[in-house]
């Protein structure tokens, strides 16, 4: 049966590799929309070659640009915020939702009240209004299935288990391009060298979130918000090898891993093929070649986000929200050359102490509304934050 989908976030790299995949079987496929931001020409190439719907860009002002490129293709345009969230409204079986940042969060929750299936790699989703997409998506009879790697490798390693008898969950982190550098070097790290990720092949801002391991510290939090395990029960372990997903414990002492290449393709294909098994194309693991994996025991010295991480589940509600747009926040900040690398986790540690960054709203009802003002509050604390350490 041909399954209609869509991809939001369709020329990033989670976007690319859904695409992939869909097009080595492009007669199981109908493709309703696809999204992106500035790379209107692969937005657009990718939409005629899909016979898309409707291409949509996030930039009003990219809108004539994209109409010029899809001109006499059939495939409609559309561009800006509300044209996203529409474009994640229209029905389709299977969503892919590979926005980056917060802004994702709209679109996914517009999704999931047409009671579709959300593969979810927008992990500010969740970090961000956890407790929100999940109700949404149990009131609309939706599903959601998480496309980070290592989600989607513990939600494999508990197919059929009594969640009841899980003791504890541990996601892995490969240490970035930092995690064998000296302490008293990190602070003069530069945007290029950040920018290189010794095993994935991503995009530059979740490359800086991973050797800054602010990547795994949200990472924390979504295990906490979807599978509900308290963040006692959560280890990170540093394996640099990044073939070990995610393991998870069980009260008899047993641990089930879930092993495979680091190509994006698998937790990707999973999701789309679900609850099938097909056939992938990604390298067969060669263990003998291998020989051994390591573990190392993460620094918090080293990597601060994953302390700040446990400190945002503690204080609930929705200071998810502030520490994510506090640590986006301060990732522009570095990719602009105005704080360091390290000093982006005092940033975000400053904005989580910063009353202003919430307005009284970390305990409020979570609605979209209030997730939003609450992300606008603490980004423009965040800001403040890094304007006064630039001077």
């Amino acid at each position: 049966m041909v399954r209609r989908v869509s991809i939001l976030g369709a020329t990033g790299s989670i976007g690319q590799n859904t695409i992939d995949l869909i097009r080595r079987a492009p007669l199981d496929y109908d493709v309703v929309a696809l999204t992106g931001a500035g790379n209107i020409g692969q937005l657009a190439r990718d939409a005629i070659e899909l016979k898309a719907d409707i291409a949509v860009t996030a930039r009003d002002d990219l809108l004539d640009d994209l109409r010029a490129a899809l001109k006499g293709s059939g495939v409609q345009v559309a561009a800006g915020a509300t044209a996203i969230c529409e474009a994640a409204a229209r029905p389709a079986d299977w969503i892919m939702s590979a926005i980056v940042g917060a802004a994702g969060l709209a679109p996914g929750l517009a999704a999931l009240r047409h009671g579709t299936t959300l593969a979810l790699a927008n992990k500010e989703s969740l970090v961000c209004a956890g407790a929100l997409m999940l109700e949404t998506a149990q009131t609309h009879g939706a599903r959601i299935l998480p496309v980070d790697s290592e989600h989607s490798a513990i939600f494999q390693a508990l197919i059929g288990e009594d969640a009841a008898a899980v003791e504890r969950i541990i996601i892995t982190a490969s240490g970035g391009a930092f995690r064998d550098w000296p302490l008293e070097k990190l602070a003069e790290a530069t945007l290029a060298q950040a920018s290189s990720h010794p095993n994935w092949d991503m995009g530059q801002r979740i490359t800086i979130d991973s050797a800054s391991m602010f990547n795994k510290a949200m990472e924390v939090i979504e295990t906490h918000e979807f599978f509900a395990i308290q963040p006692d029960q959560i280890e990170v372990l540093v394996h640099p090898q990044s073939m070990i997903h995610a393991l998870v414990g069980f009260h008899d002492g047993a641990l089930m891993a879930h092993v495979g290449p680091a190509d994006m393709r698998h937790a990707i294909g999973f999701a789309l093929h679900y609850p099938q098994r097909r056939h992938l194309p990604v390298e067969r693991l060669d263990l003998a070649a291998i020989g051994q994996f390591e573990f190392r025991t993460p620094d918090e010295r080293r990597w601060p986000a994953l302390r700040l991480a446990r400190e945002t589940i503690a204080a609930g509600g929705m200071t998810g929200t502030v520490f994510n747009a506090a640590k986006e926040t301060a990732l522009d900040g570095f990719i602009a050359g105005r704080v360091g690398f390290t000093a982006m986790a005092d940033v975000v540690a400053q904005t989580l102490e910063d009353k202003t960054a919430s307005d009284g709203l970390i305990g409020a009802t979570m609605t979209l509304d209030n997730v939003l003002r609450v992300d606008h509050l603490a980004r423009k604390a965040a800001k403040a934050a890094i304007d006064k350490r630039a001077g």
